[in-house]
């Protein structure tokens, strides 16, 4: 059975995000196993203070089954990875980011080598899913899909998927429309897992 890992960093339960990503997974075949971590309901923190000290002194001890790895381990075994993230600030909230940076762990999600680093992770592919206000595809402005890309080739991740609605927040431009579209681009997308 494989293994997907939903990261869900919706941040608003009505969020158009949220609509996207529903769509997707709906259209998954069922016998998965599905994980769904709702960003927003973690404990999750940044690499800072007491915090990033605590990480270095279990890394250096080598305890990589230590519980603080938890979401590194399970993105390291995931065999579908799917992201739906708003467009914030020219990529994704900040929290996005906070996770990434607690799943970025050498020994877990990379290894290091004589060649330099290798991402580990098994997964076939990444979908990245996400909602704009404005109209952004194609344009340099928009940084998610070029970051959330490194990070897929960073980790080993074979494949990566960026789907995206734009116009959500422009007047007199026909938002739901765009949503229905990337909704059913979403439904196709899905027949890869």
């Amino acid at each position: 059975m494989k293994k997907v890992l939903f990261v869900d960093c919706c941040m608003r339960e009505e969020s158009r995000t949220r609509i996207l990503a529903n769509s997707f997974l709906e259209s998954i075949e069922p016998e998965i196993e599905l994980t769904h971590l709702e960003l927003t309901k973690l404990d999750l923190k940044p690499l800072v203070n007491e915090f990033y000290h605590d990480r270095e002194v279990i890394l250096k001890s080598k305890n990589l089954n230590h519980p603080r790895f938890k979401y590194a381990h399970q993105l390291s075994q995931a065999d579908e990875v799917i992201v739906a993230a708003p467009f914030w600030d020219l990529t994704f909230p900040a929290l996005l980011k906070i996770y990434i940076e607690n799943c970025t762990v050498d020994g877990i999600t990379f290894k290091s080598s004589e060649d330099g680093l290798e991402g580990i992770c098994k997964a076939n592919n990444l979908f990245y899913l996400t909602t704009r206000g404005g109209f952004y595809t194609d344009d340099p402005m928009e940084q998610a899909f070029p970051h959330m890309n490194a990070i897929t080739k960073f980790f080993g991740i074979k494949n990566f998927y960026g789907l995206a609605a734009d116009g959500m927040d422009v007047k007199g431009f026909d938002s739901k429309k765009s949503l229905d579209e990337a909704c059913e681009k979403a439904r196709k997308l899905a027949k890869k897992i």
